[in-house]
């Protein structure tokens, strides 16, 4: 069963509100540092396959140190549709050049990405908006400076979270978090059963018949051993 569609119509924390609930992880694992959201909220949580890469842009690059732009596109085919491309930016301070524009979001959807997630930066906003590519960026920028691809298929560490080539990604203008594959499918259950939950919390503070002692009788019921 492809869970991705029904992944898409789920916010971020409730994602990782059912994640939770499997026990998986450490809580403070698995998701991204503030500062990396999508800046395209209207568009839908960005969900796909991580393909990951390197960059930096400062240094002009240095002969053997640049990653081959058709390896790249080969790379990024041989991962499961659709895909999220996660960049992690090399330079210090991140972000001095802009790899991420009009231009690559048209190859990269035409290659079946949906998005990109990058500490790097990112440009061309409104035109990569109307094209429906989703970006998750912590910075903007007016210029490509000297930005270029170092590596490619690796490992990545952005925004505190390693990540690795093939990893199911659910980002939206909350963040980002991952998802572990042997629960992916039964992630939209586990969200329904958690905000089921929620909605008898949240009706009852809203009713006229509102009391504390009431609400610690509900808690003990959808929330035992949490008071």
């Amino acid at each position: 069963m492809d869970v991705i569609p029904s992944l898409r119509k789920i916010s971020s924390p409730s994602v990782a509100n059912g994640i939770e609930t499997f026990n998986a992880r450490p809580r403070n694992q698995g998701f991204m540092s503030s500062e990396i959201r999508a800046l395209f909220p209207e568009l839908g949580p960005l969900v796909g396959y991580a393909v990951t890469a390197l960059i930096r842009a400062e240094p002009q690059p240095i002969q053997g140190h640049r990653a081959s732009t058709f390896a790249w596109w080969d790379y990024v085919l041989s991962i499961p549709a659709p895909r999220v491309v996660v960049v992690h930016d090399l330079d210090d301070p991140r972000g001095q050049g802009a790899q991420w524009g009009e231009v690559q979001a048209n190859i990269h959807k035409a290659l079946g990405c949906a998005g990109v997630l990058t500490d790097g930066s990112v440009r061309d906003l409104e035109e990569v908006r109307a094209l429906g590519f989703q970006f998750a960026a912590a910075h903007v920028s007016v210029s490509h400076a000297y930005v270029h691809m170092v590596d490619l298929g690796l490992p990545v560490k952005v925004g505190g979270l390693w990540v690795k080539p093939g990893d199911l990604i659910h980002c939206d203008q909350h963040g980002a978090v991952t998802i572990p594959a042997e629960i992916a499918d039964r992630i939209p259950d586990a969200v329904a059963k958690v905000e089921a939950d929620e909605r008898k919390i949240i009706g009852y503070c809203q009713s006229p018949t509102f009391s504390a002692e009431g609400l610690k009788e509900l808690y003990k019921q959808v929330r035992p051993g949490t008071y």
